[in-house]
């Protein structure tokens, strides 16, 4: 079967997404040329939209000096749009059939995020999650819906993975209720727990069989969403920095936050696809990691914005916290973000150990950056940009010296 964006029309010459219903059979993982749908980028797209929801209350929550509260909602809200766009990324990559019953539940499970996204606010400001919940339980029960398809479809073990997983979906959404009737002390543990059972769900479905994702088709997916989080990162820094602009007149005092904030994302893109990773993309316990811990490349770089907004207003006097704080709120999640590509992306590639500690390194100078006061988020964006540009060296010097090996033993 060829990609979904490039099916061949039936016998009767009616295109793949204009039949009705059609078995939802798996697809080869060895396919050509197969890549993300318009759908799929469609689906991008609208989870975006709740992450700039749940970013720009984490901006007024650090903004305000609430920080281990902003953060921790900010860490609860984005796990379910995550975990949701993950969980239909896998699944499209094994079964997308692109017809009108997949198109119909998809389009669901999007107006779920957009539930979602109507209800952080709440969720942030008066703890809230009833919306929220309701959100994710739509795009729950349509994925839910999707495996139960799937297990029509499929026979044996493949029929069994598809069961449990719609299984485990469904019971996971009556835990998360504790989000809603548990009172609010208890919920930061609830939510811990439920983060670990709902990680275990696709650990235990696949224990038998292993469904048919595509390697390029998911590097590719989640290559798109890395770049669509990093473009909001510089939509929410340069409104930020506009606002500043129109209403206090301050450029001077934000250039080299505009100019460092620039530097950082170009130096994120730069590092996260630098590497074909999809290369390194083989199914066991690898591969979960690899999956599960973009968590953390997701979220960073999304709060890498949020932080950036942050310096903008406490560099107009519009928030109630110190500098260091402010630059903190940029510091910390980009070294996160420099960490987290090197140990699932940068380190399979590198030779030797100058090529090893260049992102470690990295991350740790931009904490001690953290400390310089106004010239602090310039100085990290250096940092970073300096760390592509000692990585591109050494690779540069490790591939003619490898170049003059395989000359000289030739000769």
């Amino acid at each position: 079967m060829t990609s979904s964006s490039s099916q061949p029309p039936a016998p009767s010459g009616v295109p793949a997404h204009h039949r009705p219903l059609r078995r939802l059979t798996s697809r080869g993982r060895e396919e050509a040329h197969r890549v993300a749908s318009p759908l799929e980028l469609f689906f991008d797209l609208c989870f975006v939209v709740a992450i700039s929801q749940a970013g720009a209350q984490l901006v007024h929550f650090l903004a305000e000096g609430h920080a281990g509260q902003g953060i921790l909602n900010y860490a609860m809200v984005f796990f379910a749009i995550w975990w949701a766009w993950m969980n239909f990324s896998w699944f499209a990559s094994a079964y997308d059939n692109d017809d009108v019953l997949y198109r119909v539940v998809t389009l669901v499970q999007i107006a779920g995020v957009l539930v979602l996204a109507a209800g952080v606010s709440r969720a942030f400001d008066d703890h809230d999650f009833l919306v929220v919940w309701l959100g994710y339980v739509i795009m729950r029960l349509a994925m839910a819906a999707q495996w139960l398809r799937a297990a029509r479809a499929a026979e044996g073990a493949e029929r069994t993975t598809a069961l449990r997983y719609a299984l485990g979906v469904l019971l996971c959404q009556i835990g998360w209720l504790g989000l809603v009737l548990l009172p609010e002390p208890a919920r930061p543990w609830l939510f811990l727990v439920m983060v670990l059972v709902e990680l275990a769900v696709p650990v235990l479905a696949e224990k038998d069989f292993a469904t048919s994702w595509h390697p390029h088709h998911i590097a590719e997916r989640y290559g798109l969403f890395t770049i669509i989080v990093l473009g909001e990162t510089i939509a929410a820094a340069t409104v930020a920095v506009k606002t500043a602009v129109d209403e206090h007149d301050a450029l001077g005092e934000l250039l080299p936050i505009a100019a460092g904030g620039l530097l950082i994302v170009f130096a994120a893109w730069w590092i996260y696809f630098v590497v074909p990773i999809h290369g390194r993309l083989r199914y066991g316990g690898q591969i979960f990691l690899w999956g599960y811990g973009h968590y953390l490349i997701f979220a960073s770089a999304a709060a890498i914005g949020a932080g950036l907004e942050v310096a903008v207003e406490q560099a107009v006097g519009s928030a109630h916290i110190s500098t260091t704080a402010a630059s903190a709120a940029v510091t910390l999640p980009t070294a996160l973000y420099l960490l987290t590509v090197w140990a699932l992306h940068a380190r399979h590639f590198k030779v030797g150990i100058a090529q090893q500690l260049v992102l470690p390194v990295t991350a740790l100078l931009v904490i001690c950056c953290t400390f310089l006061g106004d010239w602090a988020v310039l100085a990290a964006g250096i940092v970073s940009g300096t760390a592509v540009a000692v990585g591109v060296t050494l690779t540069a010097r490790t591939a003619a010296r490898r170049s003059a090996q395989r000359a000289a033993t030739t000769t």
